[in-house]
């Protein structure tokens, strides 16, 4: 009886981490990975450029709206997410260093976050730098309408 219990409480333990780890969505960090996914998805894919550990704007987006059951819902759906990170103390390779300068530089972001929006191909949609406190359905509001372009 206490081993069925334990292996109880570990099956919950379980299932309970990939609730929270899959809570996150998946963000892609390989510009490639990601144009190539959507295409192959006919999805949107949505770059964030982001100072995740520094940036007081860049976390409110995260925790309003980035990380929010109804974003998270529509994304699956709809969009290939990218995060496009200047963090100051999170460690991070040489090459996705890189990377993220020459996106930041092909996209032309002057400032943190800014939310960059393609279509499918790889056409730039929108661009936006701030953010202004909007709720996740309003976000999620203004890009679906970059869907009907």
């Amino acid at each position: 009886m206490k081993i069925m219990k334990k292996i109880a409480i570990v099956l919950l333990a379980t299932l309970t981490w990939l609730q929270v780890s899959g809570a996150e969505g998946e963000w892609l960090t390989d510009f490639d990975k990601a144009k190539a996914k959507a295409k192959a998805e006919n999805k949107m894919i949505l770059l964030d450029f982001t100072g995740s550990d520094w940036c007081p704007p860049c976390k409110s987006l995260h925790k309003n709206v980035l990380s929010t059951e109804e974003f998270l819902k529509y994304a699956k759906d709809n969009l290939v997410l990218v995060e496009v990170d200047f963090p100051r103390k999170k460690a991070q390779s040489a090459a996705l260093k890189k990377a993220n300068q020459e996106l930041a530089r092909k996209f032309d972001v002057e400032a943190y976050p800014t939310i960059v929006v393609l279509d499918s191909n790889g056409k730039e949609l929108s661009k936006k730098a701030g953010y202004g406190g909007e709720k996740a359905k309003d976000f999620i509001a203004k890009v679906d309408a970059l869907k009907k372009r």
